[in-house]
């Protein structure tokens, strides 16, 4: 990981206007705090977000940058984060500057970018930009750590505008799969060989007391995913934390997407008698 860096929420400024109809423009000011001002809006059933007052953000590589760039077709879900997750990275809190910061990073290549800046900004590079901006805004180092490495693995199945070749983009879809997928695999195995289920018996935990068993699955949930973050190269950081988060939080997760099953189920059934009534 890169060393800690000091929290400088000055970065992220009052990013302005542009010139709207009869409205002059209003230059970004660094002196202001940021302002966010949000629209509501229902886009084919799905609720988005208007961004109506630009925000600007001072990074330490790019220098300033505005988002967006057309106030009036931008559009963002804040914090893209899938439900069953949202309790370990909330869509708004803290973080929110940076989140829509990142979103207006975000762009189809083929099309205008949806921020302003001096010079290209890629989807790695974007990613990057993320993670320091959470940093000023005062996100904690594990939450940012792991938002960071959810959209590198993003970026790295996708490779769009990233400058990848056809081979490198391959290369990283297949790490990020290969190790997603096996430490999936190893974690329902050791959660068997710790209940003395099917007769799984992992070389790192075997047939011990419980608290061994439970203190070997523990250290092969660290040392195995640092040895699989390396076939994600110059992402092994994200790699070591996605395997990491995805090993200590499998039976989380399994736990909440069965609570949230129950609960969709519990909805259709209510629904369904509803409107028998």
């Amino acid at each position: 990981m890169d060393a800690p860096l000091e929290k400088q929420p000055r970065r992220f400024h009052d990013g302005g206007l542009p010139a709207l109809g009869d409205f002059e423009a209003i230059p970004p000011d660094p002196d202001r705090d940021p302002r966010i001002v949000l629209e509501r809006l229902s886009v084919e059933g799905e609720e988005q977000f208007a961004l109506l007052r630009r925000i600007g953000y001072l990074d330490r590589v790019f220098g300033e940058i505005l988002v967006p760039a057309d106030i009036e077709t931008f559009r963002t879900d804040l914090t893209s984060v899938p439900t069953i997750f949202t309790w370990l990275v909330p869509r708004t809190g803290a973080h929110l500057p940076a989140a829509l910061l990142h979103d207006g990073l975000l762009h189809d290549p083929a099309e205008a970018p949806t921020y302003l800046a001096d010079r290209p900004i890629n989807r790695v590079q974007a990613d990057r930009v993320f993670r320091d901006a959470m940093a000023d805004t005062g996100t904690g180092l594990v939450r940012r750590w792991l938002v960071w490495s959810a959209v590198t693995t993003a970026t790295m199945v996708k490779g769009v505008d990233t400058g990848f070749s056809r081979f490198t983009t391959w290369r990283h879809r297949i790490a990020v799969v290969v190790t997603l997928l096996l430490v999936a695999t190893l974690g329902v195995l050791a959660t068997l060989d710790l209940f003395d289920l099917a007769g799984i018996a992992l070389p790192w935990m075997g047939d011990r007391p419980w608290w061994a068993e439970l203190l070997g699955g523990l250290a092969g949930a660290v040392v195995i995913p640092a040895c699989l973050a390396l076939l994600w190269g110059r992402f092994r950081s994200a790699g070591f934390v996605m395997a990491i988060g995805l090993a200590v939080l499998l039976h989380v997760t399994a736990g909440v997407l069965l609570v949230t099953g129950l609960y969709l189920a519990a909805e259709k059934v209510a629904g369904l008698v509803t409107r028998r009534s």
